[in-house]
């Protein structure tokens, strides 16, 4: 799971970036289209989302190693 984990958050940053991109060229038109912010939004949420869990899986390793050790004891 890890490993879908990390592609996802992969394409996720590829979209993020298209996104940006997109709201940097339209930025200027008037009424400002609010598909270019989704675009740039919706893939940051989803960027944070997996970079907490992979952030938070080696401590929740170390955790789970240091219970696992303690029981044994």
């Amino acid at each position: 799971m890890n490993i879908w984990i990390r592609r996802i958050h992969r394409w996720l940053a590829v979209a993020f970036t298209a996104g940006f991109i997109a709201n940097f060229f339209v930025v200027g038109q008037e009424p400002y289209p609010v598909w270019a912010g989704v675009a740039a939004l919706l893939p940051l949420g989803l960027l944070l989302l997996t970079g907490w869990y992979m952030f938070v899986l080696p401590y929740v390793a170390k955790w789970r190693r240091g219970r696992s050790s303690g029981a044994q004891e």
